[in-house]
């Protein structure tokens, strides 16, 4: 795995990887350019590349998928699960809460609002199989709604939020989509196959995000038209995607914590006000009912509906639905994935699995319950054939329609309206984050003018799309962007599999090793030792030490290995805080990193005698904490002698050759 890496210095104005950043643009602004001048045609090209991915590569989306699933829940409940998502010592940025607002908003929020009353409603007018409009229908409907918002579409996420947090937090590359594949590949990644990878990425988040921007203004423009008469037309969504992208501009200025953060949690709020209402002024108790039962039934047909593909009865219902569903995950998963992997440093992978699998799917499930079956109850049980109408002509008035049978319809149709508009700003600023992260190398800051001007880009080619053929070429752009990305998501499993299987053994070699015994305090007097375990030293303290002692352990370490023919430095940084580290290079292998870091910590209660705050600061205490490739060991060697630390980094360094003999 590669090294410790920082961040190159760079321009404050301008931060990029030139080969994805203007190739990524170049081709974004062709296909602009095509679908504007040219629509007839794009249009024609659209819905030719739709039928052949269906008809060709249909088998293959749908087998990818339930390999992601398999692979993710495989690696939550293995022994990997344990492992951190950044450094050993490392702890999560962002609470419970704000982490599962912030993943939920960027994956789903705008199709849940779109999707929530339409996509039961067809299902049970035009199911793939059986009659419309009865009781069998009812429940199958509700059953591929389920599996089309479920656990697969969260595994796709998962696959590529898991990779990249882990080869970024916790081996030091750079957070982009290449970096996955670096046991595959090494440093190639740096190179024109790692561009290759991250303009697939980038290209397919555009149309992924685009995809989702342009069913938003479509269902903000129906719900203008509902409270306000305003027209639907394309020009009217034109208009409305600029209005709303360059309110999106603006949490982009404040950032991820200022501004995403803060919208998510809105979010979240404006859903659960508007679940809550459904479910108190709906059909309360059947409601209860249809989320347990559609639950169990999910689960029941888990198997069975993740490989069917109606080989048997031919019908041009999965392309429209499942493949589109699977090609759409696919095509935010560089987009979802790396936000997702940007706020969950500091977790671990069963936690991780755990939380992205189970909590947005529970809610998800409780939102497609309380208003698609709300919906059905309506059409089947209380007569409203005009809802069913209504959806069959145009989808995106669903949501409003379904609000227009429910007291206050007014004014939650308004909520609905603003709800989908705080998604809309939510999936752009998200999108345009990623994609400035994907087209920078990876560095988590940059000039805003890069973010805003992705944002920009995504909101330009959403409406491209739409005056190309609506929602048809939407459907279509997703379908394709996402067939060659769902390639690299096959190597990235492999490449996780391989930097797993590594660090698992070294887990185990490093715990079951036969070392030679540890020489730290040996033969010191037991007075010397009681008075270092009750001293507790101060910075300046703690520095000293690295300079007299840690450094010439280390020095001498170095020498004696050189002489033996390898390769092995020391250096000491002093830039961003005092630490100093070994080095011992094997070539094609791991090398061995040994350092110790100055650590402020909380001193025993019997230490801080003095609580006045002007006073605690300069008696603040440090350890002096080693080091290894993988992060703290959570050990304190401050006070050894020169001969313990240099016993010390021997025994490590000898568990560290029994890991590679153990690979070998």
């Amino acid at each position: 795995m590669a090294g410790p890496r920082g961040n190159a210095r760079a321009s404050p104005r301008v931060l990029i990887n030139p080969p994805v950043f203007f190739t990524a643009s170049a081709l974004a602004l062709a296909f602009v350019l095509y679908a504007v001048i040219f629509p007839g045609p794009a249009e024609t090209v659209f819905t030719s590349m739709r039928d052949w991915t269906i008809e060709t590569a249909g088998w293959f989306y749908v087998l990818s998928v339930a390999l992601f699933l398999l692979f993710v829940v495989i690696l939550g409940l293995s022994g990997a699960g344990a492992i951190k998502l950044g450094r050993d010592e490392s702890v999560p940025e962002y609470s419970y809460g704000s982490w599962f607002a912030m993943l939920f908003s960027a994956g789903m929020g705008i199709g849940l609002m779109f999707f929530g009353v339409a996509e039961p409603i067809l299902h049970l007018i035009d199911p793939p199989i059986g009659d419309p409009l009865t009781v069998e229908t009812a429940r199958q409907a509700m059953r591929i709604t389920f599996f089309h918002w479920g656990m697969h579409a969260w595994a796709i996420y998962a696959v590529v939020a898991l990779s990249l947090a882990y080869f970024a937090y916790r081996h030091g590359l750079p957070l982009a989509i290449r970096s996955a594949l670096y046991p595959l590949i090494g440093e190639r990644i740096h190179g024109p196959i790692g561009h290759a990878v991250d303009i697939f990425a980038v290209l397919g988040t555009l149309f992924g995000v685009a995809t989702s921007l342009g069913i938003g203004v479509v269902q903000i423009n129906a719900g203008l038209n509902y409270l306000f008469g305003l027209q639907v037309s394309i020009t009217i969504q034109v208009v409305l995607i600029a209005v709303i992208t360059a309110i999106a501009t603006l949490s982009v200025g404040l950032g991820l914590d200022a501004g995403i953060q803060r919208v998510s949690v809105l979010n979240i709020v404006l859903a659960v006000v508007l679940v809550s209402f459904v479910l108190i002024f709906g059909p309360t108790v059947f409601l209860l009912q249809t989320l347990v039962q559609n639950t169990g039934m999910y689960l029941s047909n888990l198997i069975d509906m993740t490989f069917n593909l109606y080989a048997y009865e031919p019908t041009g219902w999965i392309g429209g639905w499942t493949l589109f569903y699977w090609a759409w995950w696919i095509a935010w998963s560089p987009f979802v994935g790396l936000f997702i992997a940007r706020i969950s440093r500091g977790r671990t992978i069963r936690e991780f699995v755990l939380s992205v699998l189970l909590v947005p799917v529970g809610f998800t499930f409780v939102w497609m319950t309380f208003f698609g079956d709300t919906a059905i109850h309506m059409v089947l049980m209380q007569g409203i054939t005009g809802l069913a109408e209504a959806v069959a002509i145009d989808e995106s008035v669903a949501l409003f329609q379904f609000f227009e049978q429910l007291p206050f319809s007014t004014l939650t149709s308004v909520l609905a309206t603003l709800l989908v508009v705080t998604f809309f700003v939510t999936s752009s600023d998200s999108g345009s984050l990623v994609v400035d992260m994907l087209t920078n190398g990876g560095h988590e800051v940059s000039p805003t003018w890069q973010r805003v001007f992705w944002a920009v880009v995504e909101g330009i080619i959403a409406a491209a799309l739409l005056m190309a053929g609506g929602l048809a070429a939407l459907q279509t752009a997703t379908l394709a962007a996402a067939l060659p990305f769902t390639i690299v998501m096959m190597l990235m499993c492999w490449g996780m599999i391989r930097a797993l299987r590594l660090e698992l053994v070294k887990r185990v070699s490093l715990r079951d090793a036969r070392v030679m015994p540890g020489g730290a305090r040996a033969g010191e007097g037991w007075q010397r030792r009681l008075r270092t375990i009750i001293h507790q030293p101060g910075r300046a303290e703690v520095f000293a030490f690295l300079r007299e002692v840690v450094e010439p352990a280390l020095e001498e370490v170095a020498a004696e290995i050189r002489k033996r023919g390898l390769d092995a430095g020391v250096v000491r940084e002093t830039e961003d805080g005092e630490r100093v580290w070994i080095e011992v290079r094997h070539g094609d292998e791991i090398d061995f990193f040994y350092s110790v870091h100055p650590r402020p910590y909380e001193p025993p209660a019997f230490v801080l005698r003095d609580t006045l705050p002007s006073r605690r600061s300069p008696r603040k205490h440090y350890r002096a904490e080693v080091h290894l490739r993988e992060g703290s060991q959570d050990y304190d060697i401050m006070g050894w002698s020169k001969h313990d630390v240099i016993n010390d980094v021997l025994d490590q360094y000898e568990r560290h050759m029994h890991f590679l003999s153990a690979v070998r």
